[in-house]
Protein backbone atom coordinates (compact mmCIF):
# COMPACT_ATOMS: atom_id res chain seq x y z
CA UNK A 1 0.00 0.00 0.00
CA UNK A 2 1.40 3.28 -1.11
CA UNK A 3 1.44 6.32 1.10
CA UNK A 4 -1.78 7.79 -0.93
CA UNK A 5 -3.25 4.59 -0.52
CA UNK A 6 -3.19 4.86 3.26
CA UNK A 7 -4.09 8.31 3.66
CA UNK A 8 -7.16 7.85 1.37
CA UNK A 9 -8.25 4.95 3.04
CA UNK A 10 -7.65 7.20 6.98
CA UNK A 11 -9.53 9.99 5.17
CA UNK A 12 -12.49 7.48 4.08
CA UNK A 13 -12.61 6.06 7.23
CA UNK A 14 -13.16 9.49 8.81
CA UNK A 15 -15.45 10.63 6.32
CA UNK A 16 -17.65 7.68 6.85
CA UNK A 17 -18.09 8.85 10.40
CA UNK A 18 -19.90 12.24 9.42
CA UNK A 19 -22.43 10.24 7.81
CA UNK A 20 -24.83 10.21 9.81
CA UNK A 21 -27.95 10.67 7.70
CA UNK A 22 -29.57 7.49 5.56
CA UNK A 23 -30.65 8.06 2.40
CA UNK A 24 -32.29 6.71 -0.48
CA UNK A 25 -31.04 7.14 -3.57
CA UNK A 26 -33.63 6.82 -6.56
CA UNK A 27 -34.59 7.11 -9.95
CA UNK A 28 -37.98 8.40 -10.55
CA UNK A 29 -40.35 5.93 -12.64
CA UNK A 30 -41.63 7.13 -16.11
CA UNK A 31 -44.96 9.06 -15.46
CA UNK A 32 -47.94 7.29 -16.94
CA UNK A 33 -51.17 8.56 -16.84
CA UNK A 34 -54.07 6.68 -17.92
CA UNK A 35 -56.91 8.95 -19.56
CA UNK A 36 -59.53 6.31 -19.53
CA UNK A 37 -59.55 5.14 -16.05
CA UNK A 38 -58.19 9.24 -14.78
CA UNK A 39 -55.26 6.95 -12.40
CA UNK A 40 -51.48 7.64 -12.36
CA UNK A 41 -49.95 4.04 -13.25
CA UNK A 42 -46.21 5.62 -12.91
CA UNK A 43 -43.10 2.96 -13.03
CA UNK A 44 -41.61 2.02 -9.94
CA UNK A 45 -38.93 4.00 -9.06
CA UNK A 46 -35.63 2.50 -9.52
CA UNK A 47 -33.31 2.19 -6.12
CA UNK A 48 -29.95 2.67 -6.72
CA UNK A 49 -28.46 3.25 -3.18
CA UNK A 50 -29.92 2.95 0.52
CA UNK A 51 -27.89 3.58 3.06
CA UNK A 52 -25.56 5.92 5.32
CA UNK A 53 -25.08 9.76 3.85
CA UNK A 54 -23.56 13.03 4.70
CA UNK A 55 -26.50 15.83 3.28
CA UNK A 56 -25.34 18.95 4.22
CA UNK A 57 -26.17 22.32 3.13
CA UNK A 58 -23.80 24.24 0.73
CA UNK A 59 -22.82 27.49 2.75
CA UNK A 60 -22.80 30.06 -0.21
CA UNK A 61 -26.20 28.98 -1.31
CA UNK A 62 -28.80 31.50 -1.42
CA UNK A 63 -32.10 30.13 -1.54
CA UNK A 64 -32.61 31.48 -5.64
CA UNK A 65 -35.94 31.80 -6.65
CA UNK A 66 -37.27 30.68 -9.96
CA UNK A 67 -40.74 30.20 -11.73
CA UNK A 68 -41.34 26.69 -12.46
CA UNK A 69 -44.68 27.14 -14.56
CA UNK A 70 -47.04 29.05 -12.50
CA UNK A 71 -45.27 28.13 -9.15
CA UNK A 72 -42.31 30.39 -7.60
CA UNK A 73 -39.95 27.84 -6.22
CA UNK A 74 -36.95 28.29 -3.87
CA UNK A 75 -33.38 26.46 -5.06
CA UNK A 76 -31.49 25.57 -2.27
CA UNK A 77 -28.21 23.91 -2.84
CA UNK A 78 -26.70 20.47 -0.86
CA UNK A 79 -23.73 18.27 -1.24
CA UNK A 80 -24.77 14.56 -0.64
CA UNK A 81 -21.75 12.58 0.27
CA UNK A 82 -21.98 8.64 0.18
CA UNK A 83 -19.23 5.92 0.91
CA UNK A 84 -16.69 6.41 -1.70
CA UNK A 85 -16.73 2.40 -1.98
CA UNK A 86 -20.54 1.60 -2.01
CA UNK A 87 -21.50 -0.42 -5.05
CA UNK A 88 -24.65 0.93 -6.70
CA UNK A 89 -27.09 -0.37 -9.61
CA UNK A 90 -26.90 2.09 -11.85
CA UNK A 91 -24.26 5.39 -12.07
CA UNK A 92 -26.28 8.19 -10.98
CA UNK A 93 -27.66 10.68 -12.81
CA UNK A 94 -29.01 14.34 -13.33
CA UNK A 95 -32.83 14.17 -12.51
CA UNK A 96 -32.53 11.33 -9.83
CA UNK A 97 -34.12 11.75 -6.03
CA UNK A 98 -32.35 11.67 -2.80
CA UNK A 99 -34.88 11.07 0.39
CA UNK A 100 -33.31 11.72 3.89
CA UNK A 101 -35.40 8.58 5.63
CA UNK A 102 -33.25 8.85 9.12
CA UNK A 103 -31.30 11.79 10.20
CA UNK A 104 -30.38 12.19 14.19
CA UNK A 105 -31.77 15.57 12.96
CA UNK A 106 -35.19 15.30 12.93
CA UNK A 107 -36.13 18.38 10.74
CA UNK A 108 -34.31 16.59 7.93
CA UNK A 109 -36.00 13.65 7.96
CA UNK A 110 -38.61 13.50 4.78
CA UNK A 111 -36.16 15.90 3.04
CA UNK A 112 -36.07 15.24 -1.08
CA UNK A 113 -33.65 16.66 -2.98
CA UNK A 114 -33.02 15.89 -6.70
CA UNK A 115 -29.39 15.36 -8.16
CA UNK A 116 -28.19 17.94 -10.55
CA UNK A 117 -24.84 16.87 -10.60
CA UNK A 118 -22.32 14.19 -9.77
CA UNK A 119 -18.60 13.88 -9.20
CA UNK A 120 -16.10 10.75 -9.84
CA UNK A 121 -12.60 11.22 -8.57
CA UNK A 122 -10.06 8.36 -8.24
CA UNK A 123 -8.53 10.56 -4.99
CA UNK A 124 -11.83 11.44 -3.35
CA UNK A 125 -13.03 10.63 0.44
CA UNK A 126 -16.57 10.69 -0.49
CA UNK A 127 -18.68 10.47 -3.35
CA UNK A 128 -20.27 13.49 -4.11
CA UNK A 129 -23.65 14.58 -5.30
CA UNK A 130 -24.50 18.17 -6.31
CA UNK A 131 -28.18 18.39 -5.40
CA UNK A 132 -31.23 21.02 -5.37
CA UNK A 133 -33.94 21.46 -2.77
CA UNK A 134 -36.73 22.66 -5.01
CA UNK A 135 -39.86 24.10 -2.19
Amino acid sequence: MSNLDAVLAAGRAAAAELQRETVTLFRPGTPDFDWESGTDGSETPLVLYSGPARVKAVARSRGEEVDAGEVNVTLREYTVSLPWGIAVSDRPAVGDRVEVTASPDGRMVGLGLWVSGVEFSSTATVWRLSAEDRS
